[in-house]
């Protein structure tokens, strides 16, 4: 039997060798192929059968050119987009990018990157806020930016907080200012004073510092969690560190796991969710060998015990930022998540034993005290009420739920009358304050598909311009991830404006003149 085994093995291994070359042919055959199409599409001098690097360079300036103006007419024909923003550093190097986010009007989202530009210097507020009002301006953006999604960088949230618009009824009425009208008009403002849009925070960033910073402080400090949380952490880091440093000790747990474990890291808080959960598959009675064999500490059942209530308490959390962090997830999702999040974390209590049991009441009160702004901002609740799978289903409170249906009837209001009618508002206001609330009535009556707000076009118009936000900077994230596989080591001799460029070119391909001839 093991005889013909061996024949068999070694037949195959004849088999594998006799067409190893075919099979590599294959693969630098599709690698050509690809590569001749690239360089059939850039123009050479007659006779000439290679493009030269310049004719190279220029044939990706032209393919640039041609993906920004299309770019440019899109954007031109939208009424609400939405940025994300954020600074990445990199070879000693930081870059701010820029993502955009809008819905066309077959309701369908669209997002492309602005830009990925060098910025030197300290990354302080005024820097920050000239470069986002420099990249608005220069794609035609002013009066369409409905809100600009950052994390919680203190220096992010000092440029939103200073440079927003003026509010003109705050300022003191009591004495009149009289002021020559050229002087203000005919000055630059060398001050640098302009106005950014309004300033949302990154959710999936309030959630990380959540599930770090406060629930870490509340086991730190609480006498019943103190010891159990540091020691079964030490202990799973060990295993961690030894697994990842160490082939014979990854080859030894894969034994036992029949998987590989997974290492947190700092930057991805659910990733130590992650990691604490693949170890919880192993049963302790096969762990505490595992450990024995590595020479590193067991965990006793306590530990085990408060490693599976943890990861019970946090799972809604990762939940939730999955749901926030999705490519087509609108800011409609936003309260819907978070009120649900409280409610099943809540409900976890009872299954608890007294090591965990208060961890329900500290997520929640910490959703509330970081959240604060938004858990009331009508921009979130008319954003949540427009979106047909949530309308008003996600409010318990009567009360509530009244409040944002006469939101959505007021909203509707200023959509049907037109901008220049409102000044001389008489007595047309009874009929179009009817109508819009038959809108509204009928739209909460109806279905939960997303096309049904084609049948009501002012709260399609509503939906449109309040979930064109995203509740997450994910997509600048995933730009910047993106940026991390073209500024490769072996192209590190980039320019920062080519690398834009490339990186630019390939976050837009659906506006390079391919793919709109297929659309």
């Amino acid at each position: 039997m093991e005889r013909g085994r061996e024949q068999d093995h070694a037949a195959f291994n004849a088999w594998k060798y006799r067409h190893y070359f075919e099979f590599d042919s294959v693969k630098i055959h599709s690698a050509w192929e690809s590569f001749r199409r690239i360089v059939e599409k850039i123009p050479t001098k007659s006779g000439v059968k290679l493009p030269q690097r310049k004719s190279f360079a220029g044939y990706l300036e032209r393919e640039y050119d041609i993906m920004d103006a299309n770019l440019q007419a899109t954007l031109g024909e939208v009424d609400f987009v939405s940025t994300t923003a954020d600074i990445w550093t990199v070879n000693n190097k930081s870059f701010m990018g820029v993502t955009i986010h809008w819905i066309n009007s077959t309701l369908q989202r669209n997002k492309a990157a602005l830009a990925c530009k060098r910025i030197r210097g300290r990354h302080t507020y005024d820097v920050i806020g000239a470069e986002i009002e420099e990249i608005h301006s220069s794609y035609g953006l002013h009066g369409k930016v409905v809100a600009t999604v950052t994390d919680n960088a203190s220096n992010f949230a000092k440029a939103f907080r200073v440079y927003q618009p003026c509010n003109l009824e705050s300022e003191s009425e009591n004495e009149p200012t009289f002021t020559d009208v050229i002087e203000p008009l005919s000055t630059a403002s060398g001050d640098g004073q302009f106005s950014l849009p309004p300033h949302y925070r990154c959710a999936s960033h309030t959630i990380n510092l959540i599930s770090t910073s406060d629930v870490d402080k509340h086991l730190n400090s609480c006498a019943d969690t103190k010891a159990v949380y540091r020691s079964s952490i030490a202990k799973c880091t060990a295993l961690w560190t030894k697994a990842s440093r160490s082939t014979l000790a990854s080859e030894q747990v894969e034994e036992v796991s029949r998987r590989k474990l997974m290492v947190p890291t700092s930057t991805r808080w659910n990733s130590l969710y992650e990691a604490i959960s693949r170890i919880i598959t192993i049963p302790l009675n096969e762990l505490n060998p595992l450990c024995v064999k590595l020479g590193i500490k067991c965990l006793n059942e306590r530990e085990y015990q408060f490693l599976k209530e943890y990861c019970t308490v946090m799972k809604p959390l990762t939940v939730a930022l999955d749901i926030l962090q999705g490519d087509e997830c609108t800011y409609g999702a936003l309260l819907p998540t978070l009120t649900s999040l409280m409610s099943k974390t809540l409900a976890l209590k009872d299954d608890l034993s007294r090591m965990t049991a208060s961890l329900p009441d500290v997520i929640v009160k910490a959703i509330k005290t970081r959240f604060d702004a938004v858990l009331d901002s009508q921009e979130g609740l008319l954003a949540a009420a427009t979106c047909p799978k949530f309308k008003l289903r996600w409010l318990i409170d009567e009360c509530r739920r009244e409040h944002v249906k006469e939101l959505l009837t007021t909203e509707c209001v200023t959509m049907l009358i037109p901008a220049e009618m409102d000044f001389f508002d008489f007595e047309n206001q009874p009929t179009e304050s009817f109508s819009a609330e038959k809108e509204v009535t009928d739209y909460l009556r109806s279905g939960y598909e997303l096309e049904i707000l084609n049948q009501f076009p002012n709260l399609k118009k509503m939906y449109m311009k309040y979930n064109t936000p995203t509740p997450s900077s994910a997509p600048v994230e995933r730009l910047f991830s993106l940026g991390g596989l073209v500024l490769s080591p072996k192209r590190n001799r980039l320019s920062d404006r080519r690398f834009e460029k490339l990186l630019l070119m390939r976050y837009n391909h659906c506006f390079t003149p391919k793919e709109n001839k297929k659309t």
